[in-house]
């Protein structure tokens, strides 16, 4: 006899269809994930420590994962029971990047020194998150969440490589210590897959280490693409997302059945807004000869597949 389905309560919400947004580093997904933060009906987190704990090991160590499906499932579940709620308390925890996203000032009560919640629970009905390395917790997320609605965000990885290059955080992986390809191999956060890779990895230089990390992100992409339904993925350029905001603001309310705003979406597409997004293309100017050269030898039949021009 098969079990009950699992039924996840949030602030006395039934969690129904919740949202993920997937991505390589710097692809894009913040512009999403603002987009859906700022949609009536929805509360969006991303960020959240007790999240990023479990998010982490599993894209880290793929094999904690697979090892215990329904385990991993239920890890998945006890932890997003956590980060959705909604109270001073648990908001207190979010990182400022997750505030950021919902235009709110990380306020205190002056009586109780408490962060005030960017969201009340009254009149959400959908849940969501953008935590960083979503992309490697797929499978289990759709083992977690059955009715899951997936958005993958792909975007031209000459550009990805040129702002993963001024980022402290992504660079930080690469530094000695970090990487586990002796203990994980393939390794599919760092995006190396033989032994060639393997060998060069210590000496190679961080263009080529971002460069395999968003060709491991794309190819992983690639298979959930293939493997899930039409009904529970959708995947949005990053090229779109900047030069056609309002037909994307349309597809994602289709996709979702919930309106995501036109005039919100186009206001965070403008490239001049202070946390708006990157020019399209400006890797042209970001990056050396060489990194192109370096970027397209490691990736250029994924870029010639998605159909970037080379």
């Amino acid at each position: 006899m098969s079990s009950a389905p699992h039924i996840l309560v949030i602030n006395g919400t039934k969690v129904r269809q919740p949202v993920f947004i997937l991505g390589s580093p710097h692809s894009g997904t913040d512009l999403l994930a603002r987009a859906i933060k700022r949609s009536t009906g929805f509360h969006l987190t991303v960020g959240r420590p007790s999240l990023l704990r479990v998010t982490y090991a599993f894209a880290r160590r793929p094999s904690i994962a697979s090892a215990s499906e329904r385990g991993a499932a239920r890890v998945l579940r006890d932890a997003y029971a956590e980060a959705w709620r909604i109270s001073p308390q648990g908001c207190a925890e979010c990182a400022p990047e997750c505030r950021a996203l919902g235009g709110a000032a990380a306020a205190f009560t002056e009586a109780a020194g408490e962060a005030a919640p960017c969201v009340t629970p009254r009149g959400v009905d959908r849940f969501a998150d953008a935590a960083p390395e979503l992309i490697y917790s797929a499978d289990v997320l759709l083992d977690a969440f059955p009715d899951a609605q997936l958005l993958q965000v792909i975007r031209d990885g000459r550009d990805v490589v040129a702002d993963m290059l001024e980022d402290e955080s992504c660079l930080t992986w690469f530094q000695p210590g970090f990487a586990n390809l002796d203990e994980v191999f393939p390794n599919p956060f760092f995006g190396v897959e033989d032994e060639v890779e393997r060998a060069r990895w210590p000496k190679a230089g961080p263009a080529v280490k971002c460069a395999l990390r968003w060709r491991g992100s794309v190819r992983l992409s690639a298979r959930l693409r293939a493997q899930t339904p039409d009904d529970q993925l959708l995947t949005v350029r990053y090229e779109d997302l900047v030069d056609r905001p309002r037909k994307i603001a349309g597809d994602l309310s289709a996709y979702l059945g919930s309106p995501i705003s036109k005039s919100v979406l186009s206001g965070l597409a403008r490239t001049g807004d202070r946390r708006g997004p990157a020019p399209v293309g400006g890797w042209r100017d970001r990056l050396t000869p060489k990194q192109v050269t370096q970027v397209v030898r490691i990736a250029g039949r994924e870029l010639g597949r998605l159909g970037y021009d080379l």
